[in-house]
């Protein structure tokens, strides 16, 4: 409805009505003209009635959407079923062309400007988080480990005579299997023990450079969001580091938004050396479904030429759900939800803390990594080896998702490079132990709910290994037994063999 309609309208229905009406829609109005105007997140949320008149509007600028249009293309924004185009809100084409993740598209400019605003948003959003002077970045329909590929092929066409990445150890098979897959070899850098901590050993990754020599070097890949008891890279070390010896550093920045304090590490280490791009997660920060990621970086030039690097036309499902969760949380909602977190983090470390207190277990001091927490697992290994193991698979089947069980020396083979002690970032980390993570979204009833199962699920399996115990210091029967006779069978009434 335009001016000119509702002017129409009133010859129809009462003008006051209709005017009353028009106020309406132009406060939702006011508020997309802001978004327009601003490119920032609108400092509180809007309601779903505004978000879906701004995607309908968004919708019919696209071709597929004109009435009359006359498609005789080969992709032409058609949509067999109507489930599927109200899934999408009928915006169809992606986003991008063949040759930029982020050109325009000359038959969609309502899903063109969707992917422009989602990523100036997205922007706004980690500079509100912590990364002050991020300079741009953009959203990409894949999720972190194979967005970490495009960022390392990137940089093969700026170093084309490096092999190798080097790489402080992180158990997670993505990170690994992403330089792999890029064509790169990994050079693994074992981390440090600091107490119950494991971290960056600095003096091992300058022997690396110096033995491997910086040109043939594509890059650091370091990580700040992890499992403890393994905490975030020293970045402001190693961007430093790569600074001095002009190499790329590329960050894992996974689950890391929802943190303050692996946001600062990443505008710390841009601040005093170098860091050429960060990617994170779009699920793991924003509560959105699997399947999407940001890469950013401090030099707009960089991330343009990593959008450039991605071959077709993309998805825009990850961008559209980006940008109506932001929408409908606000910045007030979403910097909510972050403080909740953090309280909750004190929260589970508290309840963890008693709970292994009880069982004879500690919480593992870990004050570097603000998001993962684990618990010792020493005494019930000591009762019986597939405690451990075991105690992850009754969690699994309570219902208690996300914990992670880490036996000691699980050994795992992953592109011909073996990993002894893998999940536990070490290869010979001192004791087994548990992971839980107070991450976004998750509230005091999650903690509770696991703790009790927790609890229940350790006393269940040291009873049964004191059952098991007891058994096996009972003194053996040494009898003579003849053919037809049984041990415990009487020999005479009354009397036992």
């Amino acid at each position: 409805m335009n001016s000119e309609n509702f002017l129409l309208s009133e010859k129809i229905v009462s003008p006051s009505y209709i005017r009353q009406g028009s106020q309406a829609r132009r406060s939702h109005e006011q508020l997309i003209r802001h978004l327009l105007e601003q490119g920032k997140c609108p400092e509180e949320g809007w309601s779903e009635s505004t978000i879906e008149l701004f995607l309908n509007e968004l919708a019919v600028m696209d071709s597929n959407n004109f009435l009359g249009n006359c498609g005789v293309g080969e992709r032409e924004g058609r949509v067999a079923s109507s489930l599927v185009a109200r899934r999408h809100y009928r915006l169809i084409h992606g986003i991008g062309r063949s040759g930029d993740i982020a050109a325009i598209q000359p038959k969609a400019a309502g899903s063109s400007l969707l992917n422009k605003l989602t990523n100036s948003v997205v922007l706004d959003i980690l500079r509100l988080t912590g990364v002050r002077s991020v300079a741009s970045c953009f959203v990409v329909p894949m999720a972190t480990g194979m967005s970490l590929t495009l960022c390392f092929l990137t940089l093969r066409h700026r170093r084309p005579n490096a092999r190798y990445i080097i790489w402080p150890r992180i158990d997670q098979k993505s990170c690994f299997k992403s330089m792999i897959t890029a064509g790169f070899e990994p050079v693994v850098v074992e981390n440090v023990l600091e107490g119950d901590e494991l971290r960056t050993d600095l003096e091992a990754v300058e022997r690396k450079i110096e033995e491997l020599g910086a040109e043939n070097i594509l890059c650091v890949h370091s990580t700040t969001s992890c499992f403890a008891p393994r905490v975030p890279d020293r970045l402001e070390e190693l961007s430093t580091m790569c600074a001095k010896n002009n190499i790329p550093h590329i960050v894992n920045n996974a689950y890391g938004v929802q943190s303050s304090k692996c946001m600062h590490l990443i505008q710390q280490g841009a601040r005093v050396g170098r860091i050429d791009a960060f990617v994170q997660s779009l699920d793991k920060n924003f509560m959105v479904p699997v399947g999407g990621a940001i890469i950013a970086g401090f030099d707009e030039v960089f991330v343009q030429e990593i959008s450039k690097m991605y071959p077709g036309r993309a998805s825009a499902s990850p961008s559209l759900d980006v940008l109506i969760t932001l929408l409908t949380l606000g910045a007030s909602g979403y910097k909510k939800c972050l403080s909740e977190r953090k309280d909750i983090y004190s929260f589970l470390s508290q309840e963890l803390k008693s709970l292994a207190s009880s069982h004879g277990e500690r919480l593992l001091h870990t004050p570097h990594n603000p998001i993962s927490l684990a618990m010792s697992l020493g005494g019930l290994q000591a009762g019986n080896d597939k405690a451990v193991t075991q105690l992850g698979s009754m969690l699994f089947t309570r219902q208690v998702s996300g914990a992670r069980v880490i036996p000691l020396g699980k050994e795992q083979t992953i592109g011909g490079h073996t990993f002894r002690g893998f999940m536990s970032h070490s290869d010979s980390y001192p004791c087994p132990y548990l992971n839980a993570a107070s991450a976004v979204g998750i509230t005091r009833e999650d903690v509770s709910a696991c703790i009790k199962r927790l609890d229940k699920c350790m006393r269940t399996l040291k009873k049964e290994a004191n059952i098991a115990g007891s058994l096996s210091l009972q003194p053996a029967v040494d009898l003579e037994v003849g053919n037809n006779e049984s041990p415990l069978a009487p020999t005479e009434p009354g009397v036992l063999g």
